[in-house]
């Protein structure tokens, strides 16, 4: 990403909400905006796969030059609404920072329960959907990996403190 400005999932966060994606934060950020600060290099995303939410996102994409993270040579790859009907993860760079974008991520409950479920908060004038403590921790309890592990361990603390 070099020459590209500093992450910030609060610029990503609001040029997806301004491009009306219909999509829940899941992972590392959601963890934050849950109550408990962690450091995290991307923001994951689940999304709504109807054709005209994934158009919005794919355009979004090619806008803030999306390119397949890891993958050092041009491949061809357009991260446009029909590549993403086709996917069930990406991994992406862009200008704005690294997005992961996930279909059904593992442990999670079906994209329109995942919806209803998810706490609405607001970042930077835009009302932004972040999976609920609940969906969290079945989704951190489904990886399983050592940083899952300790945000289970932390989400569980919080979901103490707030009952």
């Amino acid at each position: 990403m070099a020459n590209w400005p500093d992450y910030s999932p609060t610029r990503l966060l609001k040029r997806l909400s301004d491009a009306d994606v219909d999509f829940v934060v899941v992972g590392g950020v959601a963890v934050v905006a849950q109550g408990y600060p962690r450091l995290t290099n991307d923001l994951d995303i689940c999304y709504a796969t109807d054709q005209a939410n994934l158009d919005r996102p794919g355009a979004l994409l090619v806008a803030i030059d999306a390119k397949l993270r890891g993958v050092e040579r041009d491949v061809g790859f357009v991260p446009d609404g029909r590549a993403l009907r086709q996917a069930q993860i990406l991994t992406l760079s862009t200008r704005e920072g690294e997005l992961d974008l996930l279909v059904a991520p593992p442990g999670a409950p079906a994209y329109a329960t995942l919806r209803r479920r998810a706490d609405r908060i607001e970042v930077a004038g835009a009302r932004v959907l972040i999976a609920s403590i609940e969906d969290l921790l079945a989704m951190k309890r489904a990886r399983g990996r050592p940083q899952d592990l300790i945000d289970v361990e932390a989400l569980e603390v919080v979901l103490r403190e707030r009952r």
